[in-house]
C-alpha cells in the first residue's frame, strides 16, 4: 500500500501543477493522466525515461508497478469506473513484458482504416464513461501505430439534496446574472473551514457523496489565481495547511464568502451552517503536448529517434496527448417539495428573545475551485475552475424562491 500512496500524493501534485497551469474555467483529471505516463516510464529510455520519471514523481523503476497498484486501488473505488485501452498496429510487435504489466483484456488493434478506427475507440470512449465522453480524444492517421488510453467516470449523489432557486450575485463577475442557486441547511459546522495559505486566505466547503466521492468547493481571496486555490485544497487534503474548522470560526468575516453570525431566537436553536452556491456544467478539451514539460514529454515527441525500446524493438515517439473532460455539479437528483407557512400573531405581546444561536453562512457567488476525491484515499480524481455557472431558466423550477 506504501507504492500506492506515494502515487496518490503524486497525482494530487500533478493536480496542482496543472492548475497553476491553466486559465479560466477549466475541468481536468491529472488521476487519468498519471498512471498512463507511469506505464511509458517503464518503457522509455534515455532523456525521456528521466523527464517521464520526474513527471510521475517516483524512480523510473518504480513507476510501472505504482501506475499498476493505482489502476488496481481505482477499479475498487465505489462510484467510480476506471479503465485502460491498448490499441496497436498488427505490425507492431510489443516486448512481452512490457504488455504483461498492463490490466488484461485491454488490448486491441488498429486496422489501418481511419473511419474503422476512430468508431471502435469512440465507442470504447462513450462505454467506459456512460456517454459522458463520445470521442476518443485523439487524432488517427495513417502513421498512428499504438494508442494507449485511460477512462474514469465517477457519479455520487449527496446524503443531503440542495434546493435549486434563482440567485442574481449583487457585485463580482456573476453580478446581473440569474444563476441556478443551490441552497442547504445543516447542523454540521464542519462541513466548512479557512485555510491560512501563503497567498492568502481559502474557504473549504466538503459537500459529501453517498458513494464515498466527496466534491470540495473551494474559495478563496479574490486576488488569488485558481492555481493557487486548487493548490491550497490539496495542500489541505496533505494536511499542509491548517484549517480553522467552522465550530472555531470568529465572528464576522471569517474568510472568502464567510460570514458568522450570533443570532437572538425564543427558543433555543443549534448551530447552523447555511450554505449559497450555484450550479456548474464544465467541458474542457486539453492538448498535453502544449504542457510538455508538466507530463515529462519534451524528449519523446522528438520524432527523429524512438524513445521507448522498452515497449517495442520499433522506434516509437509520442505523436499525440490529449485529454476531454466533463464536471458536473447540482442538486443531484429530483426533488419536487412545498413549503407552507402560516403567519400567526403574538397572542401575548412581543416575545422575549432569551436565546441566541450561531449562524454561519457560505456564500459562492465568484468564480470558485473544487476538486472531486476519494473520501477515504484523498485521490484526486478530477478538479476544475468554475467561471460561467449553469443559468437559471423558469422552466426548470423546481423548488420554491427565497427571499
Amino acid at each position: 500500500m506504501q507504492v500506492t500512496n506515494r502515487a496518490i500524493r503524486a497525482v494530487n501534485e500533478l493536480t496542482t501543477r496543472w492548475a497553476g497551469a491553466s486559465a479560466g474555467g477549466t475541468a481536468f483529471s491529472a488521476a487519468g493522466v498519471w498512471p498512463l505516463l507511469a506505464l511509458l516510464t517503464d518503457g522509455a529510455a534515455g532523456p525521456a525515461r528521466a523527464e517521464l520519471a520526474e513527471a510521475v514523481d517516483l524512480p523510473a523503476g518504480e513507476a510501472a508497478a505504482a501506475g499498476r497498484e493505482l489502476l488496481s486501488a481505482m477499479a475498487g473505488m465505489r462510484g467510480l469506473d476506471s479503465a485502460v485501452g491498448l490499441w496497436t498496429k498488427r505490425t507492431l510487435e510489443l516486448r512481452e513484458e512490457w504488455e504483461a504489466g498492463l490490466p488484461t483484456a485491454v488490448h486491441g488493434v488498429l486496422t489501418g482504416r481511419e473511419e474503422t478506427d476512430r468508431e471502435a475507440l469512440d465507442a470504447w470512449a462513450a462505454k467506459r464513461t456512460g456517454g459522458l465522453i463520445e470521442r476518443m480524444p485523439v487524432p488517427l492517421t495513417d502513421r498512428t501505430e499504438m494508442v494507449l488510453a485511460s477512462a474514469l467516470a465517477l457519479r455520487t449523489e449527496w446524503f443531503r439534496p440542495f434546493k435549486e432557486y434563482p440567485v442574481r450575485p449583487r457585485s463580482g463577475p456573476w453580478q446581473k446574472r440569474t444563476l441556478r442557486g443551490l441552497r442547504r441547511s445543516t447542523r454540521l459546522l464542519d462541513r466548512v473551514g479557512v485555510a491560512d495559505t501563503p497567498y492568502g486566505a481559502v474557504t473549504e466547503l466538503k459537500v459529501l457523496g453517498n458513494t464515498g466521492i466527496d466534491v470540495h468547493l473551494l474559495l478563496g481571496e479574490e486576488r488569488m489565481s485558481p492555481g493557487q486555490v486548487l493548490g491550497a485544497g490539496v495542500d489541505v487534503l496533505g494536511r499542509r495547511h491548517a484549517v480553522v474548522p467552522g465550530h472555531e470560526l470568529p465572528y464576522g468575516e471569517a474568510g472568502p464568502g464567510l460570514r458568522v453570525e450570533k443570532e437572538r431566537c425564543v427558543t433555543p436553536q443549534p448551530p447552523s451552517l447555511d450554505v449559497t452556491t450555484v450550479a456548474f456544467d464544465l467541458s474542457a478539451d486539453h492538448d498535453l503536448l502544449h504542457l510538455h514539460g508538466l507530463f515529462g514529454l519534451t524528449t519523446a515527441r522528438d520524432e527523429s529517434r524512438g524513445h521507448f525500446p522498452g515497449i517495442s524493438a520499433q522506434p516509437l515517439c509520442v505523436g499525440s496527448a490529449q485529454q476531454s473532460t466533463t464536471a458536473t455539479f447540482g442538486a443531484l437528483g429530483f426533488r419536487a417539495a412545498s413549503v407552507t407557512a402560516l403567519a400567526a400573531a403574538p397572542g401575548g405581546g412581543i416575545p422575549e428573545l432569551r436565546y441566541t444561536t450561531t449562524t454561519i453562512d457560505a456564500t459562492f457567488d465568484r468564480p470558485f475551485g473544487f476538486l472531486a476525491l476519494n473520501r477515504s484515499s484523498r485521490l484526486v480524481l478530477a478538479a476544475g475552475w468554475v467561471t460561467d455557472p449553469t443559468p437559471y431558466r423558469e422552466d426548470e423550477d423546481r423548488s420554491p424562491s427565497r427571499t
